[in-house]
C-alpha cells in the first residue's frame, strides 16, 4: 500500500493540469488538484476565449457598416463596455463550472490554494498550511504577463489581465508589444472605438510569422486608423491630469486614457518552491524537462506554457495526456510539437502552419512559393477594401507542402484543417487533384497551380 497522501498531484487548475488530474482520476487514481485563483487557467479566464469573445464584439462595427451594402438599413448603433463584460464573465463561470464538474465526476480532490513544493513528494497548501505528499506530482502552472519592472511608470500600465476588466473602455490606448497578444488587442480597442496606438520595438510586428502576412496585416490596420510605430520603445510612463504620458526612445510623447504592456509572458515559477524539491529552471525561470516531460526529478513532471515550449493551450493539453499515456497506461509516448496550426485573432485574421518562407528558403535547397491576393466576395458589395492573402510553401524535390499561410476572413478556421493536411505530408500534386468548392475564399489554396516565383540557394528566381 502506498505511503503517500495521493497517487498524483496537481499544481495549476489549467487546460494541461486540470486534464492531467481528470483523466488520471477516472482511472481510480487518488488525485488532487490545487489552484490558487480559478479552475479554467489563463486561457479560459483570462485569455484566448474572452478574447474571442471580445474579437466579435468588435467586429460588428463592420458588420453594421457592411450590411448597406447587401440592402440592409441599419439603425443607430451604441455599445455598452459593462455589457460585454458581464455577459464575458457569465460564460467564463459557467465554463469554469464545467472544469469543475469534470474534475468532481472523475473523482478528483478540488483544493482552492496555492500549492508550493516543500520537498521532493511534498507540498504544502498556503491557504491552512497542511502538507501532504504524493507519488507522482504535475506542474501546471502556466505563465504569467512580463510587468516589465525596469520600465519607469510601468505601474500606472495595465497588462491583458486587467483589459479583460476595466471599468469603463478608455478613449485612447497605446499598447507595446508587436505579438499575438499585443497585435490582437490593438484590433479589439480600435475596434471598440478606442483612439488607438501600436509601438514595437521590431521592424514589423508578428516576428515569427510570415513576411508577407506580417506586412498584410500592417497595412490593413494602418488603413483602419490603428497607429503602428516600429523600431521605438515606451521609456517612461508618467500620470498626467487627462491620463496617462507615454515617452519613447525616439522623442514621441504618446498620450492616452490606459497604457498596456503586452512585452512577452513569464513562466509562473516564482515562490513556487522548486528549489525544495531540486527541480531545475532555465535562465527564463521556465522548468526543463525531457521529451516526456519529466524534470530532472524522475517523479516531477511539468506541462504547459511552464516548461516555455510552446506557449498554446491544445500543446498543454495534448502533453497532458502523453503524461496519462506515459505514466499510467504503459505507452511512453513523447508530445509532438511539429507543425503546430496556430492562429491570431486579429482584424483580418492570421492562420499559419509549417514553415514560413524565410524559414523554409534558409532550409532547403530550392522551394516553390504560391502566392494569391485577392478581394473576397464579400467585400465586392460591401466596398470594403480589405484583402485576404494565400500562400503555400513547396520543397521543390519532393513537392511537399511545408507551409501554408492565410490571412483574411475565417484564416484561423482553415488553418486548423490546413494542419491535418500537412502533418499527413501531403503534396502540392494532392492539392492539385483536390477539387474546389466554389464559392470559397478556400478554394485557391487548391487552384493555385503554376509558382508565383522559387527561391534557390536563397536568391529568388
Amino acid at each position: 500500500m502506498s505511503t503517500y497522501d495521493y497517487d498524483l498531484f496537481v499544481i495549476g487548475g489549467g487546460s494541461g493540469g486540470v486534464r492531467s488530474a481528470r483523466l488520471a482520476a477516472s482511472m481510480g487514481k487518488r488525485v488532487a488538484i490545487a489552484e490558487e485563483y480559478r479552475f479554467g487557467g489563463t486561457c479560459v479566464i483570462r485569455g484566448c476565449v474572452p478574447k474571442k469573445l471580445f474579437v466579435y464584439a468588435s467586429q460588428f462595427h463592420e458588420h453594421f457598416e457592411d450590411a448597406a451594402g447587401f440592402g440592409w438599413t441599419v439603425g443607430e448603433s451604441r455599445f455598452d463596455w459593462q455589457k460585454l463584460v458581464a455577459a464575458k464573465d457569465q460564460e467564463i463561470a459557467r465554463l469554469e463550472g464545467l472544469y469543475r464538474k469534470g474534475l468532481d465526476n472523475a473523482g478528483a480532490e478540488i483544493i482552492e490554494s496555492r500549492a508550493e513544493l516543500t520537498g521532493p513528494h511534498s507540498i504544502r497548501l498556503t491557504k491552512t498550511g497542511r502538507e501532504v505528499t504524493a507519488e507522482r506530482i504535475v506542474i501546471a502552472v502556466g505563465g504569467a504577463p512580463n510587468p516589465h519592472e525596469a520600465l519607469p511608470g510601468h505601474e500606472l500600465c495595465i497588462s491583458s489581465n486587467e483589459a479583460f476588466h476595466l471599468d469603463t473602455l478608455p478613449r485612447s490606448i497605446v499598447i507595446a508589444g508587436g505579438g499575438y497578444i499585443a497585435v490582437e488587442f490593438a484590433n479589439i480597442f480600435h475596434g471598440l472605438g478606442v483612439e488607438t496606438t501600436l509601438i514595437y520595438r521590431g521592424r514589423e510586428i508578428l516576428s515569427r510569422f510570415d513576411q508577407d502576412l506580417r506586412r498584410g496585416l500592417h497595412q490593413a490596420m494602418e488603413a483602419k486608423g490603428i497607429r503602428i510605430l516600429l523600431t521605438d520603445v515606451i521609456e517612461e510612463v508618467t500620470k498626467t491630469e487627462e491620463g496617462l504620458a507615454a515617452r519613447t526612445k525616439c522623442g514621441e510623447l504618446l498620450l492616452a486614457d490606459q497604457v498596456m504592456l503586452a512585452l512577452g509572458r513569464e513562466p509562473h515559477t516564482k515562490g513556487l518552491g522548486l528549489e525544495a524539491a531540486g527541480v531545475q529552471v532555465n535562465e527564463r525561470g521556465a522548468i526543463t524537462v525531457d521529451a516526456y516531460s519529466r524534470t530532472n526529478v524522475p517523479h516531477i513532471f511539468a506541462l504547459g506554457d511552464v516548461t516555455d515550449r510552446v506557449q498554446l493551450t491544445p500543446v498543454a493539453i495534448h502533453e497532458a495526456m502523453c503524461f496519462i499515456e506515459t505514466e499510467y497506461k504503459n505507452n511512453p509516448t513523447s508530445p509532438d510539437h511539429d507543425l503546430i496550426a496556430t492562429a491570431v485573432f486579429s482584424q483580418p485574421e492570421i492562420g499559419t502552419v509549417g514553415l514560413s518562407e524565410e524559414e523554409a528558403a534558409s532550409r532547403y535547397p530550392e522551394i516553390e512559393v504560391y502566392r494569391a491576393e485577392f478581394r473576397p466576395m464579400k467585400a465586392t458589395l460591401s466596398g470594403r477594401a480589405e484583402k485576404m492573402m494565400m500562400k503555400l510553401i513547396v520543397e521543390s524535390a519532393g513537392r511537399k507542402v511545408i507551409g501554408a499561410h492565410i490571412l483574411g476572413h475565417d484564416a484561423g478556421e482553415m488553418a486548423q484543417l490546413l494542419g491535418i493536411t500537412l502533418k499527413a505530408g501531403c503534396t502540392k500534386d494532392d492539392f492539385d487533384r483536390t477539387m474546389a468548392v466554389h464559392p470559397t475564399a478556400a478554394e485557391e489554396l487548391v487552384t493555385m497551380y503554376n509558382p508565383s516565383y522559387r527561391i534557390k540557394n536563397g536568391e529568388r528566381i
